[in-house]
């Protein structure tokens, strides 16, 4: 009696190992998803010799049942596919999972080239097992080898530099290369070329024997060192300004405030690079944490310096041959000139401080007035500074940042045009007692205490109700948070404006003996 369909199949996959070779894939296929591993990609091929093993055990199985003569060859190339489908999960296991879990990283090729090489051993072994003679094949694989080698030799070359690429791990996917005047990622290493994407959204194929052969350059590696590169912003400023207030008014801006993807070690800093006929040529330089957005951050490390600069009123300078020939009359300039002292005299007015002020007073605070721009981002005052000084607000916005004592900081409040900010610090001298942050780009007057002292030694008696204004303000404030009676908050105003009096006469020195006062209109 012959042996029914299902006893064959049986036997069939008992012998040729498949519940094995089943188990083995499932259990990579797990490993690969607790190591996090992209498992879809790597595990396709397996699968599919998997699948034509299992197709040639099926095979094996109805011929052997049908009695034909093919069975044997069905069933080696079903042993052949089960033993090549064993040799790429043990290659996705050992380079993919378990050695880089060591901390030892193996190439794509290597993987490749190591199982392609397992994979001949096995199946001549299968093979020569099988009966089969395979000393022709041989002999004549050698030669047609030599023939493909001269032929291919580019290829081949390609191939080896690939490998070699790899190998010695002068270039790694993920890297910054700079070949010729191109600039790109590695994003794939294969056994021809390398794939290289531009910021441009290109891919820049090279072949692996021009990055073997030719000078590569690796942009942000330094052995020890985070990946970041040094950029360099270049700008001119006349002879008029020393270097060290150049430097020192750049370094101030670039280290304020954090610059999205800048580095603070090494921070930046600014030099001086050339004496020319004119000018005096310099270079801010930063360290670039994400090489992908270079351009970007030049243009925010740029903006950061034109805005300090013209808010130190140092002036960019120009070339020597520039002529401008502006024809303004007279009754223009004078209009203009007025026009910018109204503009002041009204920013002044929104100030309840000043409120003591005549006229007179605030048209020579107006004279005083510092133009102050910013870019959004940057830090006009930072809580705990020394600023002696306040701020008009003409355009834009800022938020009001206060930090806890257990070092939270949490925004109290956001300032926009007509407002100010500052008032203490111009009065009495206190540091600041929050940080003030752009959030927009913010234009600003600001008021200087050497401006304010010749007006108040003047009029020392002006004192006086500046501070009443200061402790009414404060008071307000302090009787909401602390739900004051009325009573409560008489005292702490009294309390309070002594206090404010007192610091306001040491700051700007004002004595009993002070020059006669001009009378107030």
């Amino acid at each position: 009696m012959s042996p029914s369909l299902p006893s064959i199949f049986a036997s069939e996959v008992l012998q040729d190992l498949t519940l094995w070779i089943f188990a083995a894939v499932v259990a990579v296929a797990l490993l690969c998803r607790l190591r996090v591993v992209h498992e879809d990609r790597l595990m396709r091929g397996p699968l599919v010799l998997f699948g034509l093993h299992l197709a040639g055990v099926v095979g094996a199985t109805l011929w052997r049942w049908a009695g034909s003569d093919g069975y044997r060859d069905i069933n080696l190339l079903a042993r052949l596919f089960g033993a090549c489908c064993l040799i790429q999960l043990a290659a996705v296991a050992v380079f993919v999972v378990l050695l880089p879990r060591v901390g030892f990283a193996t190439s794509r090729i290597m993987r490749d080239v190591v199982t392609a090489a397992a994979s001949i051993v096995a199946i001549f072994s299968i093979a020569s097992r099988a009966g089969l003679n395979l000393s022709g094949l041989i002999a004549t694989s050698a030669v047609l080898t030599a023939v493909i080698g001269f032929g291919l030799k580019d290829t081949l070359g390609n191939v080896i530099g690939g490998l070699s690429l790899q190998t010695d791990k002068s270039i790694a996917i993920g890297d910054w290369i700079k070949v010729g005047d191109v600039v790109g990622r590695v994003v794939d290493v294969r056994w021809r070329y390398t794939a290289v994407e531009t910021r441009n959204w290109e891919t820049l194929i090279v072949p692996n024997g021009v990055l073997t052969n030719e000078k590569v350059t690796v942009l942000g590696r330094r052995r020890g060192a985070p990946l970041q590169w040094r950029r360099w912003i270049w700008f001119n400023v006349d002879y008029r300004t020393s270097p060290a207030e150049v430097s020192r008014v750049v370094v101030e801006a670039l280290t304020q405030a954090p610059i999205p993807n800048v580095a603070q070690e090494p921070p930046p800093h600014c030099i001086v690079m050339e004496l020319g006929e004119s000018y005096v040529r310099y270079a801010a330089r930063y360290w670039l944490t994400e090489l992908a957005f270079d351009d970007g951050t030049d243009s925010v490390v740029r903006t950061r310096v034109y805005f300090a600069l013209k808010r130190a009123g140092i002036a960019f300078s120009l070339p020597a041959h520039a002529v401008f020939l502006t024809e303004e009359s007279a009754e223009r300039k004078e209009a203009k000139s007025r026009e910018e002292d109204e503009r002041r005299v009204d920013a002044l007015e929104g100030v309840d401080v000043f409120d003591p002020l005549t006229v007179e007073d605030r048209q020579l605070l107006a004279q005083s007035l510092h133009y102050a721009p910013f870019v959004t981002g940057e830090v006009l005052t930072r809580q705990g500074a020394e600023g002696h000084w306040l701020y008009l607000i003409l355009r834009g916005q800022v938020s009001v940042h206060v930090r806890s004592e257990e070092g939270l900081e949490r925004e109290v409040a956001r300032l926009g045009a007509g407002e100010f900010f500052g008032e203490m610090s111009l009065m009495t001298g206190a540091p600041r007692s929050a940080t003030v942050v752009a959030e927009t780009p913010v234009e600003c007057y600001r008021l200087d205490k050497a401006a304010f002292q010749r007006v108040i030694r003047e009029r020392p008696a002006i004192a006086e109700p500046v501070a009443d204004i200061l402790a009414r303000r404060r008071t307000e404030l302090f009787a909401v948070r602390e739900n004051l009676d009325q009573e409560a908050q008489r005292r702490h105003f009294a309390a309070d404006k002594s206090d404010l009096l007192d610091r306001i006469r040491d700051f700007f020195g004002l004595a009993d003996d002070t020059p006669p006062r001009r009378a107030a209109r």
